[in-house]
């Protein structure tokens, strides 16, 4: 399965699919950019339409920390 990667904006935001578990908070809480793909695990759908406070609570909620957010500078925000 392994990582995606995308940057939006000043953002690098990674999943991590090994540990994903579909839990879905990050759609729950971002659905214009996560979704939950046929094998139930996180996927990014369209991240750019979403802003930047909306896209780091939706990987904040991830419970098994999943997803992992970088600033501008290189530094790891989330988890």
């Amino acid at each position: 399965m392994g990582e995606i990667e995308r940057t939006i904006g000043e953002l690098r935001i990674k999943i991590d699919r090994d540990l994903c578990v579909g839990f879905g908070d990050c759609v729950e809480q971002a659905p214009d950019a996560f979704r939950l793909d046929d094998e139930g695990l996180a996927t990014f759908t369209n991240p750019e339409s979403t802003e930047r406070d909306r896209l780091v609570a939706a990987c904040e909620e991830c419970p098994v920390d999943a997803l992992t957010v970088w600033n501008a500078e290189g530094e790891q925000i989330v988890p």
